[in-house]
C-alpha cells in the first residue's frame, strides 16, 4: 500500500502507549500521522496562500460538500479540472460531507430517510442532499478521502433522538459505500481515493460501540469520530474517544472530525487519534487570538501596545520570530487585513508544529512526558492577555 501502485493505504510505523506514529499512502502524497488538515471550506484556507499552508507543514486540507456544491458548484470545478487544479494544492485533499453543515447552516431543513431537503443560506435556494448526491459531488470536486454522509445533531439531545440519527447514519454509510463503488466503476471515482465512514451516538457508551462496530463490519478503509466537539464539552469527548477507539481496527486510520484545541490534539492524540480538522487556527487570527507556544495570547490586549518583542522567537513561522508584538496589536486594533493574513499563518504553523512535535515524541517513545511538559506550557499559560 504505497503511493507508486496508486493505492490508498496506512502504515503504522511506532506506538507509545496508544498514540500511533503513522503515514496514509495516497496517490497525491504521503500524509505524516498524527495529522492536522487546515480548513479549506470554499476552495481556500482563509486569509493565506496555498503556498504558506504547504510550507507550513501541512500534508493535507479539507474542503467543504456543502459550501462548494452551492458556490460556485461541483460541476463547475470538475469542468475547471477539479478542485485541486481550481485552488492550486497538489496534495492530498478530504472534504466532509455536508451533513455537519445541513444541521447547523442550513435556514430550513427537512431530514428524511431518502437525505437531507434545507434551504441554502446563501440565497434561499433549495436543494436535496442524500448519501448518492453527497458521494457524487465530492467526486465531481476529485478528492483523495471522501466521507459518508451523516445526520450531525447537536449535544444534548435525547437519547432516543441520538439513537434515531445513529441509526439513520448507518444506513446511510451502506448507501455512500455502495455510491462510492458505483462511482468506481462508472470512472466518477478514482483509484487511490477513499471513502471514510463516520461513528456517530453522542456521549452515550453503548450507541457509539454499537455503531463502530457496525462500521467495521461494513469495512471501510477509514474511520471518523464525529459528533462531537457541538456542546459536550472536552472531558465528555475524551471519554467517548476511549470507548469507541478500542472497537476501530489498528491498520486503518481514525479521524477525529472538528476538533480542536491544542489540549484537545494532545489529549486524542494520546488516546490513538491520527487526524483532525478544525477551523481554529485561521478563526482566531481572524479575531486578533494567536497560538504560541506560551499559550494563547490576545492581540487586541493594551498591555501589547508597546513590547517590542516577537511574538513567539520558538515558532517555525518568520512572521512570528520576526514581527513585534507592537506591531501585530497596531494592525488587530487599525482592522487592518494584514493582521488576519499574518495571524492565520502564525496559527497554521503553530498547529503544524504541534503536529510535528508530536510525531517526533511518538518516534522517540516519549509522548507522555512530552504531553505532560507541553500541557503545562500551554495550558497552564494561556490564554495570556
Amino acid at each position: 500500500m504505497d503511493q507508486e501502485t496508486g493505492i490508498f493505504g496506512y502504515r503504522l510505523l511506532k506506538q507509545d502507549g496508544n498514540a500511533r506514529l503513522g503515514e496514509i499512502a495516497t496517490p497525491r502524497g504521503t500524509i505524516r500521522t498524527p495529522a492536522f488538515m487546515p480548513v479549506g471550506t470554499v476552495a481556500t484556507v482563509k486569509a493565506l496562500y496555498p503556498e504558506q499552508v504547504r510550507e507550513a507543514g501541512a500534508d493535507i486540507i479539507l474542503g467543504n460538500t456543502y459550501h462548494l456544491m452551492l458556490r460556485p458548484g461541483a460541476e463547475r470545478i470538475a469542468r475547471l479540472g477539479g478542485l485541486h487544479k481550481f485552488m492550486r494544492w497538489d496534495g492530498p485533499i478530504l472534504t466532509d460531507s455536508g451533513g455537519f453543515q445541513v444541521m447547523s447552516l442550513a435556514t430550513i431543513r427537512k431530514i428524511t430517510e431518502e437525505g437531507a431537503q434545507f434551504q441554502s443560506h446563501i440565497d434561499g435556494s433549495r436543494h436535496m442532499l442524500s448519501p448518492e448526491r453527497s458521494i457524487e459531488i465530492q467526486c465531481l470536486l476529485g478528492s483523495d478521502i471522501q466521507m459518508q454522509f451523516d445526520e450531525c445533531i447537536e449535544l444534548p439531545a435525547d437519547r432516543k433522538e441520538v439513537q434515531r440519527a445513529m441509526e439513520l447514519s448507518l444506513r446511510w454509510a451502506e448507501r455512500s459505500k455502495r455510491a462510492f463503488e458505483q462511482q468506481l466503476v462508472l470512472g466518477g471515482a478514482k483509484p487511490g481515493q477513499a471513502l471514510f465512514a463516520i461513528v456517530q451516538g453522542g456521549i452515550d457508551k453503548e450507541l457509539r460501540q454499537y455503531s463502530a462496530k457496525a462500521l467495521v463490519e461494513m469495512d471501510f478503509p477509514g474511520y471518523a469520530v464525529g459528533g462531537l466537539a457541538v456542546g459536550e464539552g472536552h472531558d465528555a469527548m475524551v471519554a467517548t474517544l476511549e470507548e469507541v477507539l478500542p472497537h476501530l481496527p489498528s491498520d486503518r486510520p481514525r479521524y477525529l472530525m472538528g476538533v480542536g484545541t491544542p489540549q484537545d490534539l494532545i489529549e486524542s492524540v494520546r488516546r490513538g487519534i491520527d487526524m483532525f480538522d478544525c477551523v481554529m487556527p485561521t478563526r482566531n487570527g481572524r479575531h486578533g487570538t494567536a497560538f504560541t507556544w506560551e499559550g494563547r495570547i490576545n492581540l487586541h490586549n493594551a498591555r501589547h501596545a508597546e513590547d517590542p518583542a516577537p511574538l513567539d522567537p520558538k515558532s517555525s513561522c518568520p512572521a512570528a520570530r520576526d514581527y513585534s508584538r507592537a506591531y501585530l496589536h497596531h494592525l488587530v486594533k487599525s482592522g487592518e487585513y494584514l493582521g488576519a493574513m499574518i495571524l492565520s499563518w502564525i496559527n497554521t504553523c503553530f498547529y503544524q508544529d504541534l503536529m510535528a512535535a508530536m510525531r517526533h515524541a511518538i518516534a522517540e517513545g516519549r509522548f507522555e512526558n512530552w504531553a505532560a511538559e507541553t500541557k503545562i506550557q500551554l495550558v497552564g499559560a494561556a490564554p495570556k492577555c
